[in-house]
């Protein structure tokens, strides 16, 4: 299949990634999937959807990880349904209280997300499993461009524990991971159905070298 962007460290392709195998050949899969909890956000923010591509259940989840087998994987998910099977792992991401309103019932609010770990061959200083980011700002000048957008500054960090070789993101989105993997000096090979997150993903990517510490 054609990509829909390549250049010498990553190759995106616009699909489902169900029925394309080219992302299969990577070393270790970092991925942030549909979760499976129809995520709405309620609120109207110009140029950013309120939910994406098959969040109604986790069928896209879980055929992409039956693809890949018992290698490497990082998984982006939620406690509020169930882990992947061969979860051996649990990460947490402190976004520092920055994640919505949750429940309003009670008096807190949600401010982490779950990373669930599969397979083996990661390595690195042996540190605490809560890794504290700042998420991407929801609205404003340098606001997401993806619902559920990662920055670069966590993805690099999951990235510098995982294993040599390719890296394979079937739900590319805004192209988080993509852009920290060529920051980092890796390959990476991505997928995402929406085809007006592959041209943000795209034009991201073709902007070269950015600064981990820069909105992203």
């Amino acid at each position: 299949m054609k990509p829909y962007y390549s250049d010498d460290a990553v190759t995106l392709y616009h699909g489902d990634c169900r029925e394309l195998t080219e992302w299969l050949s990577a070393d270790v899969l970092v991925m942030d999937p549909p979760y499976g909890i129809a995520y709405d956000s309620g609120r109207q923010r110009e140029n950013l959807a309120a939910s994406i591509i098959g969040d109604e259940d986790t069928t896209r989840r879980d055929a992409a990880l039956a693809m890949w087998g018992d290698r490497p994987a990082l998984v982006f998910g939620t406690w509020r349904i169930p882990r992947p099977a061969g979860t051996h792992t649990r990460l947490i991401w402190d976004t520092k209280g920055a994640l919505g309103m949750g429940n309003l019932k009670v008096p807190w609010k949600p401010s982490d997300q779950e990373i669930y770990v599969l397979g083996y061959g990661f390595h690195g200083h042996r540190d605490s499993n809560v890794i504290t980011c700042a998420p991407v700002q929801s609205m404003g000048t340098n606001g997401r461009l993806h619902p559920h957008q990662k920055p670069t500054s966590l993805m690099a960090r999951l990235l510098d524990k995982c294993p040599p070789g390719v890296v394979a993101d079937p739900f590319a989105g805004s192209g988080s991971t993509l852009v920290a993997a060529k920051q980092l000096g890796r390959k990476a090979i991505g997928v995402e159905e929406f085809e007006p997150y592959c041209e943000i993903a795209a034009k991201r990517l073709d902007q070269g070298a950015l600064n981990f510490g820069e909105v992203s």
